[in-house]
């Protein structure tokens, strides 16, 4: 079974202690070379992990020092996403692939991980239709704005991820993705919670989306009040009713992987100890295939024909 893990670039989140956490999953420290990595994986004695990640957070702060605004539109559905012009997506090409990326691999290598930095533009691992214009709610009247840079992952290269892991490698993934315009691909942004939720059903894998805090509340206001598992579409209805803000987005993550075909999400606490493995066990919100009713599974089938 793959595990695949999304490390949440918000500014709270502290990466080292999932790093740590994939490399005892791994199981490739032992030997700390390699052959060793890649024989660990052979064996069976480690897990098999794709890390995916995002950065908006970075992304924002080299905005800024560059004198840039970032700028966050609202849909008319009530998702809070990013607008990405052609200047934002230069800085994105810079930051996400470039210095996340490098700093990630080198900290999974430091603890005898094997890993390999990969974005969706790579060998065409994530691919799917630009949206240069989107809907948004502006002063409480929706507009069309155009010019963005963005898309959705709507095709995984599985078999150059399932290469690697075979190989011994652990992939950590990140956007940019490639997409369409006039015949000719570019690079855009796309969602990286949708990116991994992509990746994670199309390996049939296990999902963890680590953020900073300990899963979906079905109170903002108690820290303890984690809906733990969801199994059932009442279930589900009231997950979906609990989510707010970019919890939207993880929540919407989660429906797609398990549309995908991944076998369970689960969402969780970045800054626990062992992270992932706790998810793995439980801690968190974890969502199951039976959450989604037979009918939006049909619905789903439906539009993607």
């Amino acid at each position: 079974m793959v595990t695949v893990v999304k490390i949440g670039g918000a500014r709270a989140v502290d990466p080292a202690g999932a790093l740590a956490d994939v490399a005892s999953l791994v199981d490739s420290s032992a030997e700390g070379t390699s052959a060793g990595s890649q024989n660990a994986a052979r064996s069976g004695d480690g897990e098999q992990v794709v890390v995916v990640h995002g950065g908006s957070t970075a992304v924002d702060d080299t905005l800024e020092s560059l004198g840039e605004d970032p700028e966050y539109v609202e849909t008319p559905s009530g998702v809070v996403g990013r607008f990405t012009d052609e200047r934002t997506m230069e800085v994105f090409s810079m930051v996400l692939p470039g210095k996340l990326n490098t700093d990630l691999v080198v900290g999974l290598q430091n603890a005898g991980v094997n890993a390999v930095g990969l974005s969706g533009v790579d060998g065409g691992l994530l691919k799917g239709p630009r949206k240069s214009a989107v809907r948004v709610v502006e002063d409480d009247k929706q507009k069309i704005r155009r010019g963005d840079h963005s898309g959705t992952v709507k095709q995984v290269d599985s078999d150059l991820l399932d290469t690697l892991l075979a190989g011994g490698y652990t992939p950590v993934v990140t956007v940019p993705m490639l997409a369409k315009d006039s015949e000719q691909w570019l690079a855009v942004n796309s969602d990286a919670d949708r990116a991994a939720a992509a990746v994670a059903g199309a390996l049939d894998a296990d999902l963890v989306l680590l953020t900073d805090v300990p899963g979906v509340l079905a109170d903002l206001d108690d820290p303890d009040s984690v809906i733990d598992v969801v199994d059932t579409p009442t279930e589900y209805e009231s997950l979906t009713d609990a989510a707010e803000g970019f919890m939207t987005r993880k929540v919407m993550a989660a429906t797609e992987a398990l549309e995908g075909g991944a076998t369970s999400v689960t969402i969780g606490d970045a800054n626990a100890d062992a992270p992932v493995s706790a998810a793995l066990e439980g801690t968190g919100t974890t969502v199951l295939p039976g959450a989604l009713s037979e009918e939006r599974d049909t619905e789903t089938a439906e539009a993607e024909q």
